[in-house]
């Protein structure tokens, strides 16, 4: 089987599994595992290199206004692929290559590739999607094993801080303007022993105000800005500090690597919000996945 994956997450599980061999074609974010780096890019972002988080905002909000894609699908390149399967999503414009244009693409060629379309909401639905991908690409085994062991991680965690109360939390998916978190992160939150107090499960992430943001009454926040890793999370969370009511505790995490990501990383993510959380319980976070900013 001949796979193209047209998603960070998809590309991690696909290599996961046991499937990594049969992928021929990723994006240009798909960095884990590195082997991934070597293999052909079929797309690309249309959005400018450098931007600051706000003109980020601006642009992307004006080119969704505008019914202009985010992201370009190099159908040459995927012409000389001869693709078995082609991994996309439906859950995010701004996340990946929207399925309308994959399938408009793989008309264009006739190319005869079945399309998977992974979009879970939930964090029950991201292990989910493991199993879903392990079926579509005979790995379905393995495939059960990583999720029973990513299954057990997860009860691990919660219990070790069950019976403790709740640390109302707020994790900003973005810092200016800031959002509040939702689809399987609000999970992630409350498997760790948190309570979201902005965003809900299975919900999209909103645009929120610094006021919401200080009447929200979290006892921590966490800043994790959708597609940067823990250096650049720890800048912009920097950048925030003094939006902030005094006192409170901030953090940065590697969004790239354990948030934004619908993968089997989300655990990592898990275990490193109860180290923030609980530190006496779950034990410090992973520095390499979480950094004390204020």
């Amino acid at each position: 089987m001949r796979i193209v994956s047209l998603l960070p997450s998809a590309t991690e599980i696909l290599f996961a599994v046991g499937a990594g061999d049969d992928v021929v074609g990723v994006t240009f974010e798909c960095d884990h595992p590195p082997v991934a780096r070597t293999r052909p890019v079929v797309s690309t972002s249309a959005l400018p290199a450098g931007l600051p988080p706000a003109e980020i905002d601006r642009v992307v909000s004006e080119r969704m206004a505008a019914g202009e894609d985010l992201y370009h699908l190099d159908s040459g390149a995927l012409a000389g692929l001869g693709a078995d399967l082609v991994v996309t999503q439906d859950l995010c414009a701004v996340c990946a290559v929207d399925v309308s244009t994959v399938h408009d693409a793989l008309d264009f060629l006739a190319c005869r590739a079945d399309v998977l379309t992974v979009d879970p909401h939930t964090l029950p639905e991201v292990l989910e999607s493991i199993l879903t991908i392990g079926a579509a690409t005979g790995t379905r085994d393995r495939a059960e094993r990583l999720v029973a062991e990513l299954s057990g991680r997860l009860a691990a965690v919660r219990s070790r801080v069950a019976g403790r109360q709740p640390v109302p939390a707020l994790l900003l998916e973005w810092t200016d303007p800031p959002f509040a978190p939702g689809h399987w992160v609000p999970d992630m939150v409350e498997a760790a022993g948190g309570r979201c107090v902005l965003g809900g499960s299975g919900t999209e992430s909103f645009r929120t105000g610094w006021a919401d943001v200080a009447a929200a009454g979290a006892e921590v926040v966490v800043c994790a800005p959708c597609g940067f890793g823990l250096d650049e999370s720890a800048r912009l969370a920097a950048a925030v500090a003094d939006r902030l009511p005094p006192g409170l505790p901030l953090w940065a995490v590697d969004a790239n690597a354990s948030f934004a990501r619908p993968g089997p990383r989300l655990v990592d993510g898990v275990e490193a919000l109860a180290g923030i959380f609980h530190p006496a319980a779950a034990g410090e976070p992973a520095p390499a996945l979480a950094r004390r900013v204020a």
